[in-house]
């Protein structure tokens, strides 16, 4: 795939239809393989995911993922420790034509850039497991350390993966861009 512009935004309204369709219409979506299994998982009728759209539409905290102007996926940030400015981020690439390509790198790149821009951030780091290889070299690419290896926390597929925690300071990511 060739990768073309991407972009990270808020969502607008005429992307819900969309994001119902990428995000919570499948039953056994294959993003889902990645992002967490071992939470369960329920698909949305369009009539339920409506009724929460307010927590995707125009949000500081959940932005959008596109590539030439196509929603592909989504980036979130949520307070562990608001007090502390303790901020984690998320990211899900929701079709899998558009995995391996860059996007994720780029989109992560420019949102930790957003955040540490707009917030009064010292570190922003995420949470990922042992099974998504992905995850874990994305962060390595950007320059994150990780910083916490969490052995055996979650139970999937009758194996045991550990908890990989990921992280990097605002005078590291300075030096990086």
């Amino acid at each position: 795939m060739e990768l073309k512009e991407v972009t990270i935004r808020p969502v607008v309204e005429e992307e819900i239809l969309r994001l119902w369709e990428l995000s919570a219409k499948e039953t056994s979506p294959e993003w889902k393989k990645w992002d967490a299994p071992y939470i369960p998982y329920e698909p949305k009728t369009l009539e339920q995911f409506l009724e929460k759209k307010d927590q995707y539409i125009n949000q500081e905290d959940f932005w959008g993922i596109c590539v030439d102007e196509l929603l592909v996926g989504s980036l979130c940030y949520y307070w562990e420790h608001e007090a502390s400015l303790w901020l984690e981020m998320g990211i899900i690439i929701y079709e899998p034509a558009f995995w391996n390509g860059g996007i994720g790198t780029a989109a992560i790149r420019m949102w930790i850039t957003h955040l540490f821009n707009d917030l009064p951030l010292v570190r922003i780091g995420y949470t990922t497991w042992s099974g998504n290889d992905r995850m874990i070299k994305v962060g390595e690419k950007l320059g994150m350390t990780m910083e916490a290896r969490l052995r055996k926390c979650f139970f999937y597929n009758g194996l045991y993966y550990d908890s990989i925690r990921m992280g990097i300071l605002r005078e590291e990511w300075e030096e990086r861009v």
